[in-house]
Parts: C-alpha cells; structure tokens; sequence
C-alpha cells in the first residue's frame, strides 16, 4: 500500500514507525556480526582440530574479506535497482545458509575441510555485502537529518551488541556441544530473521503503519522517502558512471582512508581479540567467549552515546562538519589506549583498557551517519558500496598482517601497535582531509560530461 503523498502537512500526533525500522535493522546486523564472529570464537578449537598456524588462520579469517570487498559495488547496485527490502531479505537468506553449512565442516578430513572452511566464509561474506550499504539507504528514507546520527549509530551498535550477547552463548555452545553447533545454530537463526524482516518492513511511502504526520515529517527533515518508488526506476538503469564522480571527491577520499582505519580495529575484535585472550593472556575459551563481551558491551554503549551526541550537537546549532567530526577523533583518542595493554601482566586491566579502546571505537563509529549525510540520491546504493568497499579491505588485511606479525614476533605487543596507529590514522584523515561534511551533487553526464564533481 503506498501512502497519498498529495498532502504533507501532516495532521495530528505523527506515528514512530520509524523507530520500529531501526530496530529491525539493529536485529538484522546484530545477526550480521554474530555470523561474522563465529570463527573467531571457535577459532581456537578450530585452530586446533584443523591443524592451522597463525598465518594460515590469518588467511581463513580473511576469506570473509576478500569476498565482502569484491560484493560491495555489485551488493551496491542491487540495492539501487531492486530496492532495499528485496535485497536484504535475499542477502540474509544466503549468508545464514552458508554459515549453517559451516557446522558440516567436520565430517570432511582435515585438508578439505579448511579448503570448505575458506570457500564457505568466503561465500558468506559475498552474501553479506549488501547489509551495510543497504542499511544506510533504509537511514537515508526513513530518517530526518537531525536523527539519522542516533538511528546510524544504533544500528551500527549492533556489532557491539552481538559480541555481548553471542559471544558468550557461543562460547558455551564451543564448551558444551563442539564448535560444529555454533554454527548451525547461527545459520538457523538468520534463515528465520529473514521471514521477520520480510513480513514487517516497508519504504516509507508504503509502509501500512505510517501516517501522513510522520511522513511529512521525514519529508520535511530531508528524509528521501521515495528513493524506492517505481517510478524512479527508470533513473536507475546507469550508475557506473558516477563512481569515478565520487573518487575526485576530496571529502570522500579522507572519509573512505578514514573507515578503512576504523574498520582494523572492528576486526581486530571480531578475529584475533578472543584468541588473544587465550593464547597471550591463558583464558579458556569460555572464559575468553565471556570476557570479549566486556569490551563489546563499552563498545554498544559508546555507539549508542556517539551517535545521540552528534545529533545533540546538531540540534544546538554546530554545524554538520563538527557534529561528525567531534564524536569521530575523541573516539579515536580513546581507542588508541589499547597500547597500553603491552605494559601491564594483569588479565582484568588489559579488559579494562580494551574496554576503554572499544567504548572509544563505538563512540566514533559514525560513518554510516557521514555516508547517510553525503550520498547522492541518485545512487545512495553504490556510494554506501564504495564507502563500505574501502573500509572492509581491512576485513582482509588485518586479520592476515596480525597473523604474520604474531607468528614472526611470538606476541600479541606489535598487533596492538598495529591496531592503535590506525586510529591516530583515522584522526588525521579526518582532520587534513575530510573537510566540510556536506551531500554530494552528481553532474549529469550528458549534461556537463567535463565536469566530474560539484559539492
């Protein structure tokens, strides 16, 4: 059902369907992580039954990378030429599929199962590729200027919440039942959460639930509520051409080097940190699946509290830019704490510092907010891709970089190092090179095929 849009004025109390929408999302990514994060809390045992060293479980932590990275554009597109709903109900579905399919890994021997092992984490990340981007044009229609800080960061939270609550269920299930059963029970969850999601969210403009005052609402705030609409299909036949419009973007460029940054610390938690936990600081892997949540749940609550933040700044009249930027580089500050975890013997102090970092990184994790605030209408799909796709090659690079720099060193100190000097990074791209934080102006090509880029 598609709402009359003849009239905007918006009568009476507006509905909150809004609100109902970032939490589906929030359900959605928090599944997204928990699947991501499957091998890193069985991936001792894993480690262990398989035979791997530090280096080639660095290689099988990146097999997600690698095909998350290459899907980014082509998730990108999808999303743009069949709407958000349709593709991310597909892109559950197969990811869900494919970790379910991880739990049968174990009746194959050791070399084929690794071989299987890659391939189906690789699959995963490729049907995952979507989620992101897609999440960040659902913020753009859904949402008003002024809100979409918090309703970004809540669903960003996500991956922070699903390590508090996932990590220690599967680290019980690791303990109790195998490492097989992480995976089964994971995959079952998502292929359920698809049927939820397709059966409860709409684009705004058809939405059975939303009334005229809240849409007028979104509308008015600069929500794109007709993003999805039919008849703009025919707009959305040609994007390739605007990618290279979006890489001459100086703003763009330092946001996309930025994330990149950002994106190492996410995956040093969601790969090596558990097996830190267990190999440099001696926890079992029930203890270290309980102990990873800690973090998480600083990191959940900092994602939260950045994102309120910045849209508290922007209400008090600050400016885009600063709004941002300011919740981004204390963030980054704070994550860079980490390193000091090399200083000290005791196990719940480094939990406390990797607390700290973790609050840090959620509290700046504000990306999604920056992409919603500067992609262009005309292909919100692909920017949130292109964004995505820099950011995630750190989804292949620091798992494997921490492998080598563990198994030629014996020691987690130069990882920290490693990960700490990508949020000074971050701080610096923000600061020499993002600049003022505004939406991006396509030129049409037929129009001006000279020019490449307005702001």
């Amino acid at each position: 059902m598609k709402i009359n849009s003849s009239d905007r004025s918006g009568a009476g109390k507006k509905t909150s369907v809004r609100w109902f929408i970032i939490f589906m999302l929030f359900a959605v990514t928090s599944i997204n992580y928990a699947d991501r994060a499957t091998l890193s809390i069985t991936g001792d045992s894993v480690q262990s039954d398989l035979g791997l060293n530090s280096v080639s479980m660095g290689y099988v932590f990146s097999a997600f990378g690698w095909a998350y990275v290459i899907g980014q554009l082509p998730g990108g597109w999808l999303l743009d030429r069949f709407g958000s709903k349709i593709v991310i109900t597909v892109s559950i579905l197969f990811w869900s599929f494919f970790t379910l399919l991880q739990g049968a890994i174990g009746f194959f021997s050791a070399g084929t199962a690794i071989i299987l092992l890659f391939i189906l984490r690789f699959l995963v990340g490729f049907s995952e590729a979507p989620s992101f981007p897609g999440n960040g044009r659902v913020v753009a229609s859904w949402f008003p200027s002024s809100e979409r800080g918090t309703a970004s960061a809540v669903f960003n939270s996500a991956q922070y919440f699903a390590i508090v609550i996932f990590s220690p269920l599967m680290g019980w299930l690791t303990h109790v039942f195998g490492w097989h059963s992480v995976f089964v029970i994971m995959g079952a969850a998502g292929i359920l959460l698809a049927f939820v999601w397709i059966k409860t969210v709409y684009e705004p403009n058809c939405h059975p639930k939303i009334n005229q005052a809240e849409l007028a609402y979104i509308e008015k705030g600069g929500g794109l509520i007709s993003m999805d609409d039919r008849q703009m299909k025919t707009e959305k036949d040609s994007k390739w051409p605007y990618i290279k419009q979006l890489l001459t973007s100086r703003m763009l460029i330092g946001v996309y080097i930025a994330q990149y940054c950002i994106t190492t610390l996410t995956y040093f938690f969601l790969t090596w940190f558990p097996v830190y936990l267990v190999q440099a600081r001696g926890m079992s892997i029930l203890e270290a699946g309980f102990v990873a949540s800690l973090p998480a749940l600083c990191g959940f609550g900092g994602g939260v509290l950045g994102g309120i933040a910045s849209d508290f700044l922007l209400k008090k009249g600050r400016s885009l830019t600063f709004a941002r930027k300011a919740p981004i580089i204390l963030g980054m500050v704070l994550s860079c704490s980490m390193i000091i975890c090399n200083y000290t013997s005791s196990a719940w102090l480094v939990v406390i510092i990797m607390s700290l970092a973790f609050f840090g990184k959620g509290f700046g994790a504000l990306g999604w907010a920056v992409v919603s605030d500067t992609s262009p209408k005309e292909c919100a799909g692909l920017s949130g891709g292109l964004f995505n796709m820099f950011g995630n090659i750190a989804s292949i690079t620091t798992p494997i970089i921490i492998g080598y720099i563990v198994n030629a060193t014996g020691s987690f100190n130069g990882a920290l190092v490693f990960v700490g000097a990508n949020a000074v990074a971050a701080i610096l791209s923000y600061l020499l090179l993002v600049g003022p934080i505004e939406r991006v102006v396509l030129v049409k090509q037929e129009q001006n095929p000279s020019r490449t880029l307005s702001v």
